[in-house]
């Protein structure tokens, strides 16, 4: 007798697909042991790596102390984790009021929900989400910097510092000498030799003196061209010096990716009827900073990491913050923690923005046909 279901088809499950050890092992040696000397090479890193984790991990965790005082460090055989935990404030806000970092905590919601927003990948390009950005800038320096207008306590820029001085010269240093930098590099493609002289001498110029010598003139030597009574924030200063300095570097990456658009496209637009502007801003600029996406990267990195200089006009940024904190006389002897804790700071946010270029490298098929 035949059952009700004996004519319905049978669904077989696929099994799932396992890597199989020689393939493993394949790769291994396709990979890393290809050669005799690329065979040492390997063995030396894990030999390496295993010293180096025997070394870090028990100095950092298993043999570190987490108080709250510097008599707990005593005797320590790993590293004192109090010190940093005593100067965190120290090193996210430098000397700002205890009483008023509740507005800096305000700022930080503010920047992780537009980050948020702006990783979130169907809102990825919006031009809403662009205006919030540059709409977000006003009320965010107000609550840092206070407004009697408002209630809030003004807070002198002197009080500023940790890593909220160091990100905010990083964004603004970015944002202001972006849009200049583009204008350096169409400047000195110009066909008008006055236009092309100038954006060419400044380039040059910028290009050949150290950070260091830019902010020192920014902050000792631009006061003198003011009048008499005018004074002109610190922090303002060395802005304006970060965003001097990065825009002439940044503009020599942009003119690398125009010079990479065939002048065909100029021609074939402008026999279209399209003037020079809309040349630029629709069909050859889009396509320029596309192919530039890793080296604009890299100087983002590399102008984060440059803003530890403003130490020589006596700002406490995150790194002026660890130096502070280890000269204190209750605290002596622990230097390393504080650059081990700075110096992880700062690769989690290089490491961020490598991964967010090569996931927008990625979007944009840079490097591919």
């Amino acid at each position: 007798m035949t059952g009700v279901n004996a004519g319905a088809p049978k669904t077989q499950t696929k099994p799932r697909p396992i890597r199989s050890v020689k393939a493993t092992v394949g790769w291994l040696r396709d990979n890393l042991f290809n050669t005799w000397y690329n065979s040492l090479l390997t063995l030396g890193s894990v030999w390496l790596l295993y010293k180096i984790f025997i070394t870090v991990v028990p100095w950092a965790l298993t043999q570190a102390v987490f108080g709250t005082t510097p008599e707990s460090c005593e005797g320590a055989q790993g590293a004192c984790w109090s010190f940093v935990h005593h100067f965190f404030g120290l090193f996210l806000v430098g000397t700002y009021p205890y009483d008023q970092r509740w507005r800096i905590l305000g700022v930080a919601m503010i920047v992780v929900v537009l980050s948020a927003a702006t990783l979130y990948r169907p809102w990825r390009g919006k031009r809403w989400l662009l205006l919030a950005w540059v709409a977000s800038l006003f009320p965010v320096f107000l609550m840092i910097r206070g407004s009697t207008t408002l209630g809030l306590e003004v807070v002198d820029s002197t009080q500023w510092g940790g890593l909220m001085l160091t990100i905010l010269l990083s964004v603004f240093g970015i944002g202001l000498s972006f849009p200049f930098s583009i204008l350096l590099a169409m400047g000195r493609r110009s066909k008008l030799p006055v236009i092309k002289a100038l954006c060419v001498g400044y380039i040059e110029l910028i290009r050949g003196v150290p950070l260091i010598t830019i902010l020192f003139m920014a902050s000792v030597m631009l006061p003198l061209f003011f009048p008499s009574g005018f004074t002109l924030d610190k922090v303002l200063r060395a802005q304006i010096g970060i965003m001097l300095f990065s825009s002439a570097y940044l503009a020599e990456v942009v003119r690398g990716g125009l010079q990479a658009i065939p002048r065909g496209q100029e021609e074939a637009a402008a026999a279209m009827g399209l003037n020079y502007w809309q040349i630029m801003g629709l069909i050859v600029m889009p396509q320029a900073l596309r192919i530039v996406i890793p080296p604009l990267v890299s100087t983002f990195i590399g102008l984060l990491k440059d803003t530890s200089l403003v130490a020589i006009i006596s700002l406490i940024d995150l790194l002026g913050a660890a130096y502070s904190a280890s000269q204190n006389p209750d605290w002596l002897g622990h230097v390393v923690e504080a650059y081990v804790f700075t110096g992880v700071v700062y690769w989690v946010i290089c490491f961020s923005m490598s991964r967010y270029s090569q996931a927008l490298e990625q979007r944009f098929r840079v490097g591919q046909q």
